[in-house]
């Protein structure tokens, strides 16, 4: 459904009610049982004799998949044979973790995985430790990092992001008569890969810290004032000790100043914009706008902002909201907003919305073109980000997961409570701020479609006009 300009409105509006889930849900060992079997089954299709998952502080999600945890400051790997076979390589200060991993798996530690001159004695060097983990010539092996290499220019499957020093061991071990592929896809491909789709266990896992964060960013929004610092608003984006996915932002006026993007003691002033984001696992929160109550405190030459950008964004966002529905097309979605903003105009240049996960961008099906098909389980980010010369930019960024029938009543009747919590969301959406959505999306944050551009206007935000 393609939402009109026209019928963007701004004005007064209740609020929404903070709808942050109390406590964690851990994934459970039937759901830790059926990532194994979904990977286990893609190797098999691939005919892989084995697969080398790594890891690292910034990019353990594929590792934690299997394992149920992720390096906090060292690097790891996991190496998955077709037997079902398993060996967890851990750094010095990781090795502990090998006892509470959710996978069956020999610990081999690996000082070459820990930090800076840490003890070498008594290890042996890179190469018999990755045979130690199985790895012999004359395999045929797959390589898991984070990342997918999309590019045609490229012969995909031997670009490789994991580390040198590894992709150089193993190809030694494996000889001229073996073989490695980047196989990062079994995990994260938008179609086939195995974290693409997640079950009632795993949505109420994420939907913990996709509310949290979304509360947190409601928090500082509501404290917003002239005269308040960065850093005093910036207390507001912390959450019961949660992980962070990305560089939290709480930033006021000319941003990167010496290269920081991190919040510092810069005073808000009225008519600054104003940038706002955390992500915790499972969704990510953002807003962007204007400190004023109005056009009048906008600085001079910015005063069309909301017909400029705010309205045109919005429109695009309601139409994403709107549209996105299991049994699509990816390729439609980003077709609809490339008709409502186009990107010429409106200067966005990355995907209109992707997966996201404990990561916050897994990958995406939104791509010109895209023949990904939507299913019930996708969960993803609502990423818009426009960039129009001379103003702010506008952003409301929150997560949905889509969910057939089957699926949502696994949800009411495992998850009572969340459930109570989407479908609040659901009829703010559709009875405040005008957004219709299909019975099979489910918001994921407390703040879905809700953007108010002026940001000291607190009790006024955009809205579509019911016809």
């Amino acid at each position: 459904m393609q939402i009109k300009k026209k019928d963007v409105k701004f004005g007064q509006i209740p609020k929404p009610a903070l709808t942050e889930a109390g406590k964690p849900i851990d994934l459970t060992d039937i759901t830790m049982k059926e990532h194994y079997e979904k990977i286990m089954n893609r190797m098999i299709e691939e005919n892989l004799d084995f697969l080398f998952i790594y890891a690292d502080r910034e990019h353990g999600g594929n590792f934690g998949y299997l394992t149920g945890f992720e390096p906090r400051f060292e690097e790891a790997a996991l190496v998955l044979h077709k037997d079902g076979t398993a060996y967890l390589m851990l750094g010095n200060e990781s090795v502990k973790m090998g006892r509470y991993a959710r996978i069956a798996a020999e610990v081999i530690q690996v000082p070459y995985f820990s930090l800076p001159n840490q003890p070498m004695e008594g290890g042996r060097g890179l190469k018999k430790l990755i045979e130690d983990a199985g790895i012999k010539e004359g395999m045929h092996g797959g390589l898991a990092g984070w990342k997918m290499f999309t590019s045609p220019f490229e012969e995909n499957d031997y670009l490789f992001e994991t580390p040198y020093f590894l992709v150089n061991t193993v190809l030694e071990i494996l000889g001229g008569a073996g073989s490695v592929k980047n196989m990062t896809r079994l995990f994260i491909h938008p179609q086939n890969g195995a974290r693409t789709c997640v079950n009632a266990n795993e949505i109420a896992h994420y939907e913990y810290g996709a509310s949290k964060a979304s509360g947190c960013i409601y928090r500082l929004m509501e404290e917003l004032e002239p005269g308040k610092s960065e850093l005093e608003l910036a207390g507001n984006l912390a959450a019961d000790g949660q992980p962070h996915t990305t560089q939290a932002i709480c930033a006021a006026g000319e941003r990167f100043k010496n290269a920081v993007v991190a919040p510092r003691s810069n005073n808000v002033k009225c008519s600054d914009r104003f940038s706002m984001s955390m992500g915790l696992r499972g969704g990510l929160t953002c807003r962007t706008g204007y400190v004023a109550q109005g056009e009048q405190d906008l600085p001079i030459g910015e005063e069309a902002y909301l017909e400029q950008v705010v309205k045109p964004y919005y429109a695009a966002l309601a139409t994403w909201y709107s549209s996105i529905r299991i049994g699509m097309e990816a390729g439609l979605i980003y077709d609809l907003i490339e008709e409502v903003i186009p990107r010429d105009i409106y200067g966005w240049t990355l995907n209109p919305g992707h997966l996201t996960a404990s990561e916050e961008w897994m990958s995406s099906p939104f791509y010109e073109n895209s023949k990904v098909i939507l299913e019930s389980g996708m969960m993803f980010q609502m990423d818009i980000i426009l960039s129009v010369p001379g103003y702010a930019g506008s952003n409301a960024e929150d997560g949905i997961v889509l969910a057939d029938k089957e699926l949502r009543e696994q949800l009411k009747a495992q998850y009572p409570q969340m459930w109570d919590r989407l479908q609040n969301r659901r009829r703010y959406m559709k009875d405040v701020i005008g957004i219709e959505i299909a019975e099979e999306v489910l918001p994921m944050s407390t703040l879905n479609g809700y953007l108010r551009p002026y940001l000291l206007a607190k009790e006024k935000a955009m809205y579509i006009q019911s016809k």
